[in-house]
């Protein structure tokens, strides 16, 4: 019988995928619990990933006439009771600020003290802030369109909480537009989420699906919202960006009004769209294996690590000098507009040194050695192959084609990620079998099952919500251009109106 294949992540994706998720986080060092419940510490090692987001995605808002501002944390009661379905959908996750100071009690303990005339919420979203700002930019039709975007944190409290994928705090940025007619905004709405879909699949290596939610999930206010949704390893949805066309629904809640060239007056037609730090947790689901994290290099924290192996006290200067050489000549490259980012692990702790950055993700590990340097070569091995396929290639040779090697490494994790959602997506008919595909097998712990479930749907709203209710499954998207057969309804058996991604989510 042959022995279990030893792994540096216990428990395994198969055994337990949530504590899995859990234990790659913290075994790549990128994140950790804070003392405040529900938030989280954002380490050097995750953040670098942040900003190698936000930097991608600066430079596509810019390219579309985007710029960036900064709007308050603290947004008045009032406003959020402006719109309706807003503040309904809002409500129960808003942290409310209610005093201004703190002051002794009879215990000597510090109380909250001075009462604030008016409530300020902790911002959840912006739209009525930054609404209230348009309504001072705008006058005429020559002011629009407004393009602002804003890196922000947020705060939306939460009962159940995991790292980066759900926290009470998190890091995004959050787009606002408003324009002078609906299909400047409509078009506005399409375009962002485009962007999206190209950060996730070019800079994430994620295969997404681009489509319309519906009523029931749509952003609180807006009139129609778009979005991309990932497949996890785990066969469930994660929506990673989402673009909301808002009408003129909080233009009339925010006053934001203009003369047209008609000389009459209108209300502006306003757009949203977001991503968050949630995509950092959508990267480790799509990519990561049961050694850790494996990060695409196009938004790698670092792309390669060298590790100088020295036996003998005699061969440090000597190895040392090639691998600092080395590492200079490899920071002179650029990468997708990116210098190539290096580390040095000169760290005398055996084998686990390997480990470590196999369970970090690093693309690329260069093992440097006397032999190596005698032959003018390196030791490498790649996060995207098995931990003991390593190759000696002459260092004029890695140095020349390492940017290609990470094109390699990217191609291949996305088209790792694309077959995993082709082999687990399915086009169902039947009502008994699409309920069979979402029911797991052991009801005590539920093992990996389902997928995406391709099924019509009649529009109904009790039929989405009795779906919901017996399997915790929701239509993840309408998604567009889908030109195959609409079938029947999944649930009730009328003729369908729509063909639509179900799947359980995140």
């Amino acid at each position: 019988m042959s022995k279990p294949t030893k792994t540096a992540i216990t428990p395994t994706r198969a055994q337990d995928y949530p504590e899995w998720y859990q234990q790659v986080v913290k075994a790549s060092d990128m994140a950790e619990r804070s003392p405040v419940r529900g938030c989280m510490v954002i380490k050097p090692w995750g953040y670098a990933i942040w900003e190698n987001i936000m930097h991608v995605l600066n430079g596509m808002f810019k390219e579309t006439g985007v710029k960036n501002a900064y709007f308050p944390l603290f947004i008045p009661l009032s406003f959020f009771e402006k719109e309706a379905e807003h503040v309904e959908g809002f409500a129960k996750e808003c942290a409310v600020v209610s005093h201004h100071r703190l002051e002794k009690g009879a215990d000597g303990r510090l109380v909250p003290a001075g009462a604030l005339a008016e409530p300020l919420i902790v911002r959840p979203t912006s739209e009525t802030i930054i609404g209230d700002s348009f309504s001072k930019w705008v006058s005429s039709y020559r002011d629009l369109p407004i393009l602002i975007n804003q890196w922000a944190n947020v705060v939306r409290w939460e009962m159940r909480t995991r790292l980066f994928l759900r926290t009470t705090e998190f890091l995004w940025q959050e787009g606002h537009t408003a324009h002078a007619s609906a299909q400047e905004a409509v078009e506005r709405t399409q375009m962002m989420l485009d962007v999206y879909a190209r950060l996730a699949e070019e800079y994430l290596a994620m295969p997404v699906i681009k489509g319309r939610k519906t009523a029931a999930e749509r952003f609180p206010g807006a009139v129609d919202t778009l979005c991309i949704e990932a497949m996890m390893q785990d066969r469930k949805g994660l929506q990673t960006g989402t673009s909301h066309f808002l009408g003129q629904n909080f233009a009339k809640a925010s006053d934001i009004r203009f003369q047209s060239a008609r000389e009459t007056e209108e209300y502006a037609w306003t757009t949203s769209w977001g991503s968050s730090t949630r995509l950092i947790g959508g990267l480790i689901m799509t990519h990561a294996d049961d050694d850790g994290v494996i990060l695409p290099p196009k938004i790698a924290s670092s792309h390669v690590v060298l590790m100088p192996i020295v036996r003998k006290a005699g061969d440090k200067m000597e190895v040392m000098a090639f691998t600092e050489s080395l590492a200079n000549e490899l920071k002179e490259k650029v990468y997708h507009n990116r210098g190539l980012e290096v580390e040095i692990d000169d760290r005398d702790i055996g084998g686990a040194r390997g480990w470590e950055w196999i369970k970090k993700g690093i693309p690329l590990r260069v093992e440097i050695g006397p032999r190596d340097i005698a032959d003018n070569s390196v030791f490498v091995a790649r996060r995207d192959k098995g931990h003991q396929e390593k190759e000696s290639l002459k260092r004029d040779y890695f140095v020349g084609t390492i940017t290609n090697i990470l094109d390699e490494i990217q191609q291949n994790l996305f088209e790792r990620a694309v077959s995993f959602r082709k082999t687990h997506t399915v086009m169902i008919e039947d009502r008994d079998d699409f309920y069979d595909f979402f029911t797991p097998q052991d009801m005590e712990k539920h093992e990996i099952h389902g997928g995406f479930a391709l099924s019509g749907w009649c529009g109904a709203e009790e039929c989405e919500s009795k779906i919901k209710e017996d399997l915790s499954v929701t239509i993840r998207c309408i998604p567009f251009d889908d030109e195959t057969p609409k079938g029947e309804c999944i649930c009730c058996r009328r003729p369908g109106d729509t063909r639509a991604v179900f799947a359980k989510a995140y």
